[in-house]
C-alpha cells in the first residue's frame, strides 16, 4: 500500500506512545488494535518492512483521507489568501506607478520648457520648486504581500525612470538659470521673506528646502504653457466599496413596497415573530435575505448539476451566510444601504470555498453563473431600495416576511430550536451503522445544531439531511 508523504505526519501522530507486546510483533494493528489474519493483512510502517510497528489498510486508507482533506483545506485557504491578497494589492500599486508616472512626465515638460528658453526664467524657476515640491511628496513604494512578487520590476523601473527625470529637469532649468544670470545680471534681493516667514537675519536667498507648494500645484503651473499632465488623483478605495444604488439614476423614482410596515406586522404577528424584539426581526430578516437572494432562483439549477454542490453544503454555507447578513442589516442601521455590500461581496464570489470544511466553489460548477450574480445584485438592491425610501425597520420587515414563507424552520428563526428537538429524537431512535464521526455524541450533535450547524461540517450535514430531514 502506498502512503503519500503528506500523510506521514497524520499517521506518525496516531502511532501509540507505548505499544503493546502484540502491537510491536506485528501481530495487531497498532491504530485499531485488531489481529491481523487473513481478512486483514499488516501493512509495515516501518523502521524495516520486517520491523516495528504495523497497521491495517482500513486505518490507514482512514487516515491518508483525513490528511489529504486537511491538505486541501490548506492549500485552499492559502490560495483565497492570495487571491485576496493580490486583489487588494493590484490598486494600490496602479496608483503608486501612476502616481510616478505623472510626476516624471512634469518633469519631463518642466525639461522641454527650460530648455527651449520661452518661458521667463524665474517662471522657469518656480516650475522646479513646484516640481521638486511634487517630487517630495512621491510616498515610498508600497510593500507587496508576501504573496505577490517581491521583486516587483515594475515599480522599481518606474521610480529609476522618475529619478533620471529629475536629474535631467534640474540640469535643464540650472543651464538656464545660469546663462540668465550670466546675460541679465541679478536684480535686487526679492522681498519675499514676508510670504515665506523667514527668520530674522535672512539673506534672501532661497532654495526647494524653504518652500513646499504640495503635490499638485506643478500641474496647474504647466497648464499656463498649454501642457497638460493627467494628475494621480486620491488613493483608490479597497475593493468592493462601490455605489450599490447607482443604477437609480436612470430609473424613474418611486417608493418601493409602499404597504410594507402595515402588511408585514400582520404578517409576521400571525406566524409569532415579535416586531416590536429587534434580535428577532433582524435574525428573521438575515434568514428571509439569505433565502431570497442565495438560495432561491439560480442556485437550484446549479444545486441540480452534476458538478453542484450537496445539501450539507448548502446547508452550511447558507448558515454562515446568515451571519453575515445578520451582521449587513446591523451595520445598515448606521450606514445606510451600503453597508449590504458586504453580504453581496461573500454571496456573489464564485471563487470562495464554502462553510463546513466544503472544497466546492461555485466557479467550479458547469452551470452560467452570470445569472446567478446578477440575481444576488438585484435582490439585494430591492432590500437596499425598501431602506432608501422608507427606512431600515421597513427593509427589516421586508425580508422577515420573506423568511416566515420560504423558510420559517430554518437556522436563525424562531422555529428552529423545534425543529432541531424533532429531528434529534428521530436521531436518537434510528439504526446508524455509517453515521459520521462528527455525529457519534447526540448531545454535542444538539448543541450544534442550536449554535453553528456548520460546524458539524459539510459531510456530516449530508448524513443529516438525507437521513434526519428538519421541519
Amino acid at each position: 500500500m502506498h502512503i503519500p508523504v503528506y500523510a506521514h505526519v497524520t499517521i506518525r501522530a496516531a502511532l501509540p506512545s507505548v505499544p503493546t507486546s502484540r502491537q510491536a510483533g506485528g501481530l495487531d494493528c497498532c491504530l485499531c488494535d485488531k489481529s491481523f489474519g487473513e481478512s486483514l493483512a499488516a501493512i509495515p510502517l516501518g523502521p524495516t518492512p520486517t520491523s516495528g510497528l504495523f497497521g491495517c489498510r482500513p486505518c490507514l486508507t482512514r487516515l491518508i483521507t483525513r490528511a489529504r482533506r486537511s491538505r486541501d483545506a490548506s492549500l485552499a485557504h492559502d490560495a483565497q489568501r492570495a487571491r485576496a491578497e493580490t486583489t487588494a494589492w493590484m490598486p494600490v500599486r496602479a496608483h503608486h506607478l501612476t502616481h510616478l508616472d505623472s510626476v516624471r512626465q512634469a518633469a519631463e515638460a518642466v525639461a522641454e520648457l527650460a530648455r527651449a528658453g520661452d518661458a521667463e526664467a524665474l517662471h522657469v524657476a518656480w516650475l522646479l520648486v513646484s516640481l521638486e515640491s511634487a517630487y517630495a511628496w512621491v510616498p515610498e513604494a508600497p510593500e507587496p504581500p508576501a504573496s505577490a512578487d517581491c521583486e516587483d520590476s515594475a515599480l522599481k523601473d518606474e521610480s529609476f525612470r522618475l529619478d533620471l527625470a529629475m536629474i535631467t529637469a534640474r540640469e535643464a532649468v540650472a543651464e538656464r538659470l545660469a546663462y540668465h544670470l550670466l546675460n541679465e545680471a541679478q536684480p535686487a534681493e526679492p522681498e519675499m521673506c514676508a510670504e515665506f516667514e523667514c527668520p530674522d537675519g535672512c539673506s534672501g536667498r532661497h532654495d526647494t528646502t524653504h518652500i513646499d507648494c504640495g503635490p499638485d500645484t506643478v500641474f496647474d503651473d504647466l497648464t499656463e504653457h498649454g501642457i497638460t499632465v493627467a494628475q494621480p488623483g486620491p488613493t483608490p478605495l479597497p475593493a468592493g466599496h462601490t455605489v450599490l444604488l447607482g443604477r437609480t439614476d436612470t430609473e424613474e423614482k418611486r417608493t418601493p413596497l409602499p404597504d410594507i410596515e402595515e402588511q408585514a406586522l400582520v404578517v409576521l404577528t400571525h406566524f409569532g415573530i415579535d416586531t416590536h424584539d429587534t434580535e428577532v426581526l433582524v435574525s428573521a430578516a438575515a434568514v428571509g435575505l439569505v433565502a431570497e437572494v442565495w438560495r432561491e432562483g439560480p442556485l437550484d439549477a446549479i444545486h441540480a448539476a452534476d458538478d453542484g454542490p450537496s445539501d450539507g453544503e448548502i446547508f452550511a454555507q447558507s448558515v454562515d451566510l446568515y451571519r453575515r447578513a445578520r451582521a449587513a442589516l446591523l451595520a445598515a442601521q448606521d450606514n445606510g444601504p451600503e453597508a449590504l455590500l458586504a453580504f453581496v461581496a461573500v454571496a456573489s464570489d464564485v471563487s470562495l470555498p464554502w462553510a463546513g470544511g466544503s472544497r466546492f466553489a461555485l466557479r467550479t460548477v458547469s452551470e452560467s453563473l452570470t445569472e446567478f450574480v446578477q440575481h444576488i445584485d438585484d435582490r439585494v438592491w430591492f432590500t437596499a431600495e425598501v431602506m432608501r425610501e422608507q427606512g431600515w425597520r421597513a427593509g427589516l420587515l421586508h425580508r422577515a416576511a420573506s423568511a416566515v414563507h420560504k423558510a420559517p424552520a430554518h437556522f436563525g428563526m424562531p422555529g428552529w430550536p423545534g425543529a432541531v428537538a424533532s429531528a434529534m429524537v428521530r436521531l436518537a431512535v434510528l439504526d446508524r451503522p455509517d453515521v459520521p464521526e462528527a455525529l457519534s455524541d447526540l448531545a454535542t450533535v444538539e448543541a450544534a445544531l442550536l449554535e453553528a450547524p456548520d460546524r458539524l461540517g459539510a459531510y456530516a450535514l449530508d448524513w443529516l439531511t438525507e437521513h434526519v430531514p428538519f421541519g
